[in-house]
Parts: structure tokens; C-alpha cells; sequence
């Protein structure tokens, strides 16, 4: 074969080549859209996106550490207080028939969970703790469920072709109050739980009816509640809004690999590389989430308050229960007796 046919056969060889390659289209980038609360955003991970809202959204939450570890396009919408209703109106216009994958905790707002909270962190002698968790749970098993059906429905409309993953609450407590200024007795906090497992137990029903799979912390959250030798959930902290909600470790080591389960097929364990990756996203998170938030701004925080002793309802229970409020000992004296009546 002569040099110059042999040239040319090369030089065809290549371009067909080169033609077959440029024929090969780009693989699309997975499109991933986290809605939610503030169990979603990152709240209490107390490092979030400069992007000009009060939804506290963190790279170290576990849409960010999912979408770094597999390079999902991340729209990052869940944000600290939102509702039902708040998703519906704020988040779900994120959603298109592109969308690849899509997660979402919510109703724990919904059913008053920080209200709750916030009733039963005071002395057992001047708070209706229970009375404030029965009308949660009458809320939860009456109302929840169809209010998260019709959203489930929505998303389902908007995302028809997104694997969606719907996820659960952790058990906060694990039966002593650890905290100086916080007076959860051992049945308060077993009643805390439950509740907790109840609106797993609606949310996971409701999810399941629309084809939708449920991530459960619960059991990964275990030895890891507020006061265990390593907390994966903040107990009352500074600033309070980081109140009682998954910290660093808690979306690394326990929301992260849950929630990647169902989401990607596979179980992801958090690398410095991943946290690097997630951290580097934060200016790219806060430039596409600015557009957002005169829309965002309509939801409003749901936050745990601090009990305040020197309130007028605290004062007159004092009175009724001949508690010395100048006297810690007397404080925590009457809420002994309370705390073993309520056992009893």
C-alpha cells in the first residue's frame, strides 16, 4: 500500500472517528431539588448561605452533601419554618418535568412541633405539656394526612418523572434533660417521641400511597439524641433557633446516608472530599436561591423559645404552687414532684 493511500485511509479513519465521538451526546446532569424544613435546610448546623433570606440553609446539610458526593444539580429550596402550605406556594415552582430527583421533610411545623416544645420545656408545675401534645396529635392523625396527600399529589404532578423521597423526624429525647434551663421530665420526653413516631407513621403511609419512598432516621439517630455522650441533635443552644436540630454530625452521619439509600441506590458515607466539594457549592447555592427570596420571605420561623421564668403565667403558677421563683432549689424541688406525679 502506497504512503499516501495509506495516509488518507488514516486521515478517513479519523475523522469518522471524531464524527462517531461528537455523535455520542453529553450525559445530563441529575437534577435534584431539596424542598422542606428546617430539618432540610441545615438549621443547626450553625453555618448557612448568604443569600438573603432566613431560611437557613447550610452546605452541610444533607442536600448539599448528596448532591456533592454524586454531582447532582442541586436547587436547594427547603427553608427553616416552612409549612405545608409554604411549600406549596414557595417551593414547588422549583419542580419541572426534568426534574430527576426531589426530597422533602415536612409537617412537623404543621402540628406545632416547636410550640410543643416550647410548653414542655417549662417547670411541670406551669405548663399543660400534655395538653399541648394531645392537641398536636389530634392534629396529626385528623388533618396531616390529607394536607400531605394533596401536596404529595402536587409534587407528583409537577416532578412526573422524579424519584421522590419523603423524610422522617428523629426521636429528640432519650429520657433526662441534660440542660441547665430546659425541665423535660423522663414521661414529657417519652411523649415527645411518640409524637415524633406518629407523624413518621402518617407521613410514611401518605408517601407510600403515592409511590413514594420513606426515609426513617429514627433507628440511625439512636444513642445520639440531646444529652447522649455524642449528640447528633442540639439541645438548647445559643443562638436558640439551633434548638433541638440535626448538627453537623446529625445530616453527615445520620440524615446523609438515610436519605442517599433511597435517593441515589446507594448508601454514601461522608468524606473530607464531599464536605470540601459541598462547602465550595455555597456562593453557587446562594446565587440561584436570591431570586427567591421576596418568595421566601412569606414564610415564617418556627422557632423553640427559651423558658421565661419572669413571665406573668410563670409568676401565678409560682403562686398557685408556693414555688420561690428567686430560689433555683425551690424551682426544681416542685418540678421533682410534679415530674414523679406525672410518672406514677
Amino acid at each position: 500500500m502506497s504512503t499516501v493511500r495509506s495516509m488518507g485511509l488514516l486521515a478517513a479513519c479519523a475523522a469518522a472517528t471524531s464524527l462517531a465521538i461528537s455523535a455520542v451526546p453529553a450525559q445530563a446532569v441529575t437534577s435534584y431539588v431539596a424542598l422542606g424544613d428546617s430539618y432540610s435546610s441545615g438549621t443547626g448546623t450553625r453555618s448557612y448561605i448568604d443569600d438573603g433570606t432566613q431560611c437557613l440553609r447550610s452546605t452541610k446539610a444533607y442536600p448539599s452533601l448528596i448532591a456533592s458526593a454524586k454531582g447532582y444539580a442541586l436547587n436547594f429550596r427547603a427553608c427553616s419554618g416552612a409549612t405545608i402550605p409554604d411549600v406549596t406556594t414557595a417551593q414547588l415552582s422549583a419542580l419541572s418535568s426534568s426534574t430527576s430527583r426531589v426530597s422533602i421533610s415536612v409537617g412537623g411545623n404543621d402540628a406545632g412541633f416547636a410550640d410543643v416544645l416550647t410548653e414542655c420545656a417549662l417547670p411541670g408545675w406551669a405548663s399543660n405539656c400534655n395538653g399541648r401534645i394531645d392537641a398536636a396529635q389530634s392534629y396529626v392523625n385528623n388533618v396531616l394526612p390529607g394536607k400531605l396527600a394533596t401536596l404529595y399529589s402536587s409534587i407528583r404532578s409537577k416532578a412526573p418523572n422524579a424519584k421522590v423521597v419523603v423524610v422522617g423526624y428523629p426521636r429528640i429525647f432519650m429520657g433526662e434533660d441534660c440542660n441547665a434551663f430546659t425541665w423535660f421530665s423522663p414521661a414529657e420526653e417519652t411523649r415527645l417521641n411518640q409524637m415524633a413516631d406518629l407523624i413518621n407513621a402518617k407521613t410514611s403511609a401518605a408517601a407510600s400511597a403515592k409511590g413514594f419512598s420513606f426515609a426513617n432516621p429514627t433507628a440511625r439517630f439512636v444513642r445520639h439524641a440531646v444529652c447522649d455522650d455524642v449528640e447528633w441533635l442540639n439541645g438548647l443552644s445559643s443562638p436558640v433557633e439551633e434548638s433541638y436540630h440535626p448538627n453537623v454530625a446529625g445530616h453527615r452521619d445520620g440524615y446523609t446516608p438515610t436519605v442517599s439509600t433511597p435517593l441515589t441506590g446507594a448508601t454514601l458515607t461522608v468524606n473530607a472530599r464531599t464536605v470540601q466539594q459541598a462547602v465550595a457549592s455555597s456562593e453557587r447555592l446562594a446565587a440561584q436561591q436570591r431570586p427567591y427570596a421576596t418568595r421566601d420571605a412569606s414564610i415564617t420561623p418556627k422557632e423553640f423559645h427559651a423558658p421565661d421564668l419572669s413571665s406573668r403565667r410563670v409568676k401565678a403558677a409560682a403562686a398557685r404552687a408556693g414555688v420561690d421563683l428567686s430560689s433555683r432549689a425551690s424551682i426544681d424541688a416542685a418540678d421533682r414532684v410534679w415530674s414523679a406525679r406525672q410518672a406514677r
